[in-house]
């Protein structure tokens, strides 16, 4: 095996760009593609492109590349804007490795637990049915499936609610005094912007070294969580005591997603629970 194995990153965001720094640091060689390049962390090699035009970018690497990871955000929400980022953007990507005469020996797509229709607080793995009621889990699914029938090696890692630097929706949310129903309890999932940079790095690093990878693998932390009782444990960090004028805040799914799979692998969050990953990111606020 190539004793520095090349990685190319299909979006290179928040979560693509901590990935490339943990691959650079483990001593890959990591493309980074994206518009605007200059966002790019020092050390990838840059692939200015859009994803959203069919023509391949004019500096898609000529080598051979060992995996690619298909890691994107909607730039623009609605239908639409899924679509084309997910399912037009991912057939763009592997229509280019095959214009190129590439080959990964994986690749992996980045998607999200919204492809399960679950409500009732049910557990979820890798094997429970996928029959999502919105647009996003339809066409993630769309996606997948895409990529599993592409005829290349393929891994699906599907995440919920990253939180982290940057992705404090909740914590803005509390601080306004938000209210959330207690009964029934609304079971959410939540993995660290860094853990699921990390387990993508995992999964990658278990594959080069001839580890066989499964094709699904749910991405969160051990420890799913009633809503009310993650807003009950900021409020307490965070000393507020005001709340909204507004009654309770419905949200419509509820389900505990299981990260067995992913841990029967060897694979360990950094951050177990919401305590760690909020105590982590609320000190990291406080010190910046």
């Amino acid at each position: 095996m190539n004793s520095s194995p090349s990685l190319l990153l299909a979006g290179c965001g928040d979560i693509g760009s901590r990935l490339a720094r943990q691959m650079l640091t483990a001593g890959w060689c990591v493309y980074g593609l994206r518009r605007d390049i200059s966002r790019l962390p020092t050390g990838v090699l840059p692939v200015p492109g859009d994803l959203y035009q069919a023509a391949c970018p004019a500096a898609w690497p000529s080598t051979e590349l060992d995996y690619l990871v298909y890691c994107v955000a909607a730039s623009e929400g609605g239908e639409t804007g899924y679509r084309a980022a997910y399912v037009d953007g991912l057939r763009h990507v592997l229509g280019w490795l095959a214009q190129a005469g590439q080959r990964p020996k994986r690749v992996l797509f980045v998607s999200s637990t919204s492809v399960y229709g679950q409500r009732e607080g049910e557990w979820v793995d890798e094997t429970s049915a996928t029959e999502p009621e919105g647009f996003s889990g339809r066409i993630m699914l769309e996606a997948e499936q895409l990529l599993l029938t592409s005829g290349l090696p393929a891994t699906v890692l599907r995440l919920s609610g990253i939180y982290g630097p940057g992705r404090e929706f909740l914590l803005n949310q509390v601080r306004q005094g938000y209210r959330v129903i207690s009964s029934p309890p609304l079971y959410g999932n939540r993995i660290h912007a860094d853990d699921a940079a990390g387990l993508l790095a995992f999964l990658l690093q278990a594959d080069a070294r001839g580890v066989a990878l499964d094709d699904c693998y749910i991405g969160v932390d051990d420890a799913p969580a009633p809503l009310h009782e993650v807003v009950a444990w900021l409020r307490d960090y965070l000393a507020v005591t005001a709340w909204a004028e507004e009654s309770s805040v419905r949200r419509s799914g509820s389900k505990r997603c299981s990260n067995a799979r992913a841990r029967a692998l060897g694979w360990a969050p950094q951050y177990p629970s919401y305590r760690e990953g909020y105590a982590a990111l609320l000190a990291g606020t406080e010190a910046s």
